[in-house]
């Protein structure tokens, strides 16, 4: 269903920064935050930046890889700076009992109806670079160069990046001299940014394994093959993987995070299917868990007896995210920048993770485009003092829970950009 902006509110967001009414940022975010769309469905969300950045005078195409867009602003001879935020939410019913909670519903790819909210901080991405955007354009003679606003789709889908790229994103506009993005995090306070130098994130695959078995009488199991109890050794062998198959300082995860079989109690089903998610740094590391998943399902089949032709099927998903570098001398310069823009005790070192980003293909195209990811703390000062004290957990990103303190994860995030991106485009 479409949604559009209501008269009042679409004149405080949208207006130009070069008229009187000034972006209102924390309105902007709470629209954005009521309003998510899924992966691939993003079309009124992309409207919204869209509208914003045409009004402020930038030069907007959309549709690009899907609801992607591009928003450029030149501004003189000089270098061209990407500013990059993801557009898509998640199929998470929100539990956080806010005043702008998403009550957003809508049907998945595979026809499932699902409750929808922006569980990873989408939203305040876009208001960010949204923000950081407007700023620049009000202190362009402060500056010299290209800046160009990418709002992706399909992030949480590993897709996004790629369909953009595909679509000629570099071919169509200028090929960025430097990269810059923003996401949150759930273990900062807000008003905080952490950074790391080199590897930040992991390689991400997605694992679909189909066992085939044969079914059967739940009394009778000699005469049939089931595939929940090859399911069941299977998952238990994969767990060797990391242990035993990898050098214990390569980080590696392999998680099956859903299995479906069977119908009925009595029943011995014909069919078990498994979904994981495979993690790693290193090609080899990778290519050792993909192999070795194959050969563990297709091994253990043997083992167990089934048929020649119940050969488990193992399929690993289009939807591969490449790890994420962010470029050490561009993080040098980077967290100068925000240093001398935020004061000292606001920037924290943290450690990489494994979780995946595709803002990753970005930066590993042919041009080897520097590129760097900050992480903006979101956590509210009281609940991170409780946290502290043993009194509380903090929610982690993806939960129903996840509720940022909005005005200063805004402010610090917009700040922190801004700062960066007049640093880097620094007029002669």
């Amino acid at each position: 269903m479409r949604r559009t902006l209501p008269l009042a509110l679409c004149a405080a967001l949208c207006a130009s920064t070069l008229q009187a009414a000034p972006f209102d940022e924390l309105a902007y975010y709470k629209y954005l935050h009521e309003n998510p769309e899924l992966s691939f469905q993003e079309e009124q969300t992309a409207a919204t930046p869209a509208g914003t950045l045409t009004g402020a005078g930038f030069t907007v195409t959309e549709g690009v890889g899907g609801h992607g867009l591009v928003a450029m602003l030149e501004n003189g001879e000089g270098p061209v700076l990407m500013l990059r935020a993801d557009m898509d939410g998640l199929p998470v019913k929100e539990d956080t009992g806010l005043p702008y909670a998403s009550t957003a519903r809508a049907t998945e790819m595979n026809g499932q109806e699902v409750s929808v909210m922006h569980a990873c901080g989408h939203d305040v991405h876009m208001t960010v670079v949204t923000a950081a955007a407007l700023e620049l354009m009000e202190r362009r003679d402060e500056w010299q160069g290209t800046l160009m606003v990418i709002m992706q789709p399909a992030e949480e889908r590993g897709a996004g990046a790629r369909d953009m790229l595909a679509d000629g994103l570099f071919e169509r506009f200028p090929q960025p001299d430097y990269n810059l993005s923003v996401h949150t995090i759930a273990t900062l306070p807000a008003g905080q940014i952490g950074y790391i130098s080199g590897w930040m994130m992991a390689n991400v695959d997605s694992v679909d394994i189909t066992l085939h078995g044969v079914g059967g009488h739940g009394a009778y199991p000699h005469t049939a093959k089931d595939p929940v109890v090859l399911a069941a050794a299977v998952i238990m062998d994969l767990q060797t993987l990391v242990s035993r198959s990898i050098h214990p300082a390569e980080p590696g995860v392999v998680t099956v995070g859903s299995i479906h079989a069977g119908t009925k109690h009595n029943i011995i089903s014909d069919k078990a299917i498994l979904e994981l998610t495979v993690r790693s740094y290193s090609d080899e590391v990778r290519e050792t868990l993909l192999s070795g998943i194959e050969r563990i399902a297709v091994k253990q089949a043997e083992a167990l007896g089934f048929p020649e032709d119940k050969k488990p099927e193992v399929v690993v998903k289009d939807e591969y995210t490449p790890a994420l570098w962010n470029d050490p001398a561009l993080v040098s310069r980077g967290v100068a920048a925000m240093r001398a823009e935020l004061g000292d005790g606001v920037l924290k070192e943290i450690p990489k993770e494994m979780g995946g980003e595709d803002f990753s293909r970005y930066g590993r195209t042919d041009a080897k485009i520097p590129s760097f990811m900050i992480r903006v703390g979101t956590v509210p000062q009281p609940l991170w003092d409780k946290a502290r004290r043993g009194e509380a957990r903090l929610p982690s990103l993806h939960s129903a829970f996840f509720a940022p303190d909005p005005a200063p994860t805004l402010e610090t995030g917009r700040r922190a950009i801004t700062a960066m991106a007049l640093d880097l485009l620094a007029a002669p």
